[in-house]
């Protein structure tokens, strides 16, 4: 039978097993290629269109998933015959015709799926099929090293420096990687630690838990002031700084390498430790970590929930230098470690090329909405990035942050107010954080920008400046 060619694929844009895919579903569609008709193998396919064998494989994978061709094994991949069951449409389609009619939740990052629902499946099918020992004992060190392996090699960039296996520690997402630090760091009976004046709530929500107090500190248009961070580590004997230089949440705020520099020295010079937040983080670091500026005092903190999903809870925590043996013995003291079948998962997930090209894949994606936002808002004072899932909207005078959050819920959206990241007793800003959701389909979220729009063109008169 026929099959695909490399003029089918080159009229497709983006990633290769897109494409592959995409001319895969054309051909299905217009009848070329008939039901119950086979594919040729993988390597058959991969050398006539001049690709890789794995970028045929993912290909075939995601149609396997949407329903669209069916795999035998020992026979080979096969058209499937359509069905009315719901099953059978793809993913996405799934998702938008299930909440495009709900209210619309733009609180947290929604991933879309490009692909990686269906390397995950195809990872838990590999972990099923493990020895049976593999679900019969604790988690151990030697085993699990392979998959603390994959991690470091996962987050490994030259902003980073270099990163063994030894050095970081498998959690369960980027907040039980906070929790983690900050066991490994406090002591005494009221430690203090220091976080931006907004910031990510986990932060106070895991002190809260080990009783420690949390004392903000004032921000400029870079980041945290460090004479003030000077001022309150010795004011509160400060024991650890947690901060997002990177992408600062709420406010997109990068912290430039110069301000980073004084940062370091002032820990430096005080004696506490940094924990660096880099969830949020979809694109190459502009700057060093401050793991290299400060190795012995910096813990590293990340997870795959903004760039593939946050459904697995997979997080990493990197301790300094020759402290990660006190990072590990929190996790194993806590909760002895992630679950042997997730560890697996770790390693096969993050050592497939098709997972990497996966998050890039995301990442287009999350920019083409954050672009649909700044076409709709971007005459107010907005501030953003393309590779970041979210933006901060400083509301024009007549809105108030919680009146303005009650007025998009009435119009069927869900935001956040700045006071979500702001200490009880703090002055807040009267703005919001608007999150990418790349679960409805982009007219969709079109929409809900024009809607936002229309309610910052026209305040309540009953407000006050």
């Amino acid at each position: 039978m026929g099959t695909i060619s490399v003029d089918d694929v080159s009229q497709f844009e983006g990633p290769k097993y897109r494409a592959v895919a995409a001319a895969i579903r054309q051909k299905v569609a217009d009848g070329r290629l008939p039901v119950g008709g086979k594919l040729p193998p993988v390597r058959e396919m991969a050398w006539a269109l001049q690709i890789t064998p794995g970028t045929v494989a993912r290909a075939y994978s995601v149609l396997t998933d949407e329903g669209l061709l069916t795999a035998e094994v020992g026979r080979g991949t096969f058209v499937a015959a359509p069905t009315p069951d719901a099953n059978n449409i793809p993913p996405l389609l799934i998702q938008y015709a299930t909440r495009d009619s709900d209210t619309v939740s733009l609180t947290s990052p929604s991933l879309p799926d490009v692909g990686q629902v269906g390397l995950i499946r195809r990872a838990l099918r590999q972990v099923a099929e493990s020895a049976e020992v593999d679900f019969l004992n604790y988690p151990a060190a030697k085993p699990y090293e392979p998959a603390r392996q994959a991690a470091a090699n996962w987050v490994n960039a030259g902003h980073l420096g270099q990163i063994h296996a030894n050095d970081v520690v498998l959690t369960h997402g980027g907040q039980n990687g906070i929790s983690l630090v900050m066991q490994c760091v406090l002591r005494g009976r009221r430690p203090v630690i220091l976080v931006e004046e907004l910031c990510y709530p986990g932060f106070r929500r895991a002190a809260e838990l080990l009783r420690a107090d949390v004392v903000p500190v004032p921000m400029d248009a870079h980041g945290l002031i460090p004479q003030e961070l000077e001022r309150l580590a010795q004011m509160h004997s400060a024991q650890l700084l947690c901060t997002s230089p990177e992408v600062q949440s709420p406010t997109v705020l990068h912290t430039p390498l110069a301000r980073r520099k004084e940062i370091a020295a002032v820990a430096e010079r005080c004696g506490f430790d940094i924990l660096e937040d880099e969830c949020y983080r979809l694109s190459e670091a502009s700057s060093p970590s401050y793991r290299v500026l400060l190795p012995s005092q910096s813990f590293y903190v990340a997870s795959i929930s903004k760039s593939l999903t946050p459904a697995l809870r997979i997080g990493f925590a990197v301790a300094p230098k020759s402290r990660g043996n006190a990072l590990r013995r929190a996790a194993e003291n806590g909760f002895f470690g992630l679950s042997r079948p997730l560890a697996e998962m770790v390693e096969i997930l993050l050592s497939d090329p098709a997972t990497r090209d996966a998050a890039t894949a995301v990442q287009a994606e999350v920019a083409r909405y954050v672009r649909a936002a700044v076409n709709a808002l971007g005459r107010y004072d907005l501030t953003w990035h393309e590779n970041i899932p979210f933006f901060w909207l400083r509301l024009p005078t007549g809105w108030r942050a919680a009146a303005f959050c009650q007025a998009a819920e009435a119009e069927g959206l869900r935001i956040r107010s700045a006071e979500d990241f702001a200490l009880r007793d703090a002055r807040v800003p009267h703005a919001v954080r608007i999150a990418v959701n790349a679960q409805i389909t982009i007219q969709s979220f079109e929409a809900a920008m024009d809607r936002l729009r229309r309610l910052l063109d026209d305040p309540p008169e009953n407000i006050g400046v």
